[in-house]
């Protein structure tokens, strides 16, 4: 791998090999091999022979994009990639006296490319000895020289970008320079053992998952959400243990809730929310299952959303009334709403939002601005989830006719 001279190293093997082969030749001995933008390459009345070699683009190389470093970094550890980079060069030809009597332009390119299309790889001496403290001759990927097709349209935006006069020139490709990160590599201990006794890692014939997963939870009587008093059952696979928690989490809890699981099967556990209870807000709830069974510690299943619906407790069908303030409808509801819970009123397709108690409270009066007289199917929405209107354990479903409100 290389450090951060690699790229002026690979120019400075480049002009060695350039100069070493052009001016063994008694017509081109006088040829000297210069390094600048095209703009600068024939100034100050320069009349000698002269190739002139220009870096003109770098580009990263795709095949060595977030490669890891061959070599550095064994399995198990983390290191950083190196920086893959191709170059691409620019040689340009001066003839001396601007060839007047003899191309020797010709000469100097026919004699470059002639150079590097028998050196197609550079060589580590020859990159060592090209530039002082560079290591590019030590990475184990050895520089190819390549030479680029280089169409018309794209000469001319390059001399017209240098606002120059065009010479004779080809490119070349030179790929890859390796430079190597200079941040450290993480290398943590080695494994002392893989599974139990070192025999490896298992690995099971299928592709269902071998740990412990509920994919669905059934309400009673076909119902999307929960309410207290229910028994839900939680079906799923490698639910097989000697003893079960049913985990419910919601936002509003500081701490989840657990209930005992009962009908222990490997593919179900049912558990019974609570009818009469303080602790449980309605509201969307995350729910899974933890299992126990002995000489093994504990799992925990997948979570999956279950609601739980408020229950409108007041005799149904109910009839607002009218006082001085305009028209009112009180209900009580069950389980309480507690603190910052948002809870609104909704009569056929309109909502009558309340303000959120500053105590858990579990009777509400709602005021009713703008609504008709009319008979209306009732819901309490709650954080969201509204109480049961539809009756789902007939077909094909059909609204509760008791939970209704009469406006007069």
């Amino acid at each position: 791998m290389s450090n951060s001279l690699a790229i002026a190293a690979v120019t400075a093997t480049l002009r060695n090999l350039l100069h070493a082969g052009v001016t063994n030749e008694p017509d081109l001995a006088d040829a000297s091999i210069t390094m600048q933008p095209l703009d600068r390459a024939r100034t100050n009345g320069g009349n000698a022979n002269q190739i002139n070699l220009f870096l003109y683009h770098v580009v990263p190389s795709p095949a060595w994009r977030n490669q890891g470093i061959p070599g550095r970094v064994r399995s198990g550890e983390s290191g950083y990639p190196a920086l893959g980079l191709n170059l691409y060069y620019l040689i340009t030809a001066f003839g001396r006296d601007n060839d007047v009597q003899q191309p020797f332009s010709h000469q100097l390119m026919g004699r470059a490319m002639s150079v590097l299309n028998d050196h197609p790889l550079l060589g580590a001496d020859e990159i060592k000895s090209a530039l002082p403290n560079n290591d590019l001759w030590a990475q184990l990927e050895r520089v190819r020289i390549t030479l680029q097709p280089f169409a018309i349209e794209e000469i001319a935006k390059l001399w017209t970008g240098f606002q120059t006069q065009y010479r004779l020139s080809v490119a070349y490709e030179a790929a890859v320079v390796l430079i190597e990160s200079v941040r450290p590599s993480r290398t943590p201990l080695p494994v002392l053992m893989r599974g139990p006794a070192d025999t490896g890692y298992f690995a099971q014939a299928n592709l269902s998952s071998p740990l412990p997963m509920v994919n669905a939870i059934t309400i009673p009587n076909g119902q999307v959400t929960a309410e207290l008093g229910d028994s839900i059952t939680l079906v799923g696979q490698n639910l097989t243990c000697d003893s079960a928690e049913v985990q419910f989490s919601n936002l509003r809890l500081a701490t989840p809730l657990l209930v005992t699981g009962s009908g222990l099967t490997g593919q179900q556990i049912t558990a019974a929310i609570p009818a009469k209870t303080t602790e449980w807000p309605a509201g969307v709830y995350t729910v899974s299952a933890i299992l126990t069974r002995a000489g093994v510690s504990a799992s925990v299943t997948n979570e999956l959303p279950l609601a739980i619906a408020p229950r409108i407790t007041s005799p149904l069908p109910l009839k607002a009334t009218s006082n001085k303030t305009g028209m009112t409808l009180s209900l009580a509801c069950s389980p309480a709403i507690l603190p910052g819970q948002r809870v609104s009123l909704l009569l056929g397709d309109q909502e009558f939002p309340a303000a959120s108690p500053t105590a858990a409270t579990g009777q509400f009066t709602f005021p009713l601005t703008a609504i008709q007289p009319g008979t209306y199917f009732v819901r309490l929405r709650v954080d969201g989830v509204d109480s049961q209107l539809i009756d789902h354990s007939v077909t094909p479903p059909q609204f509760d006719p008791k939970q209704q409100v009469t406006i007069p």
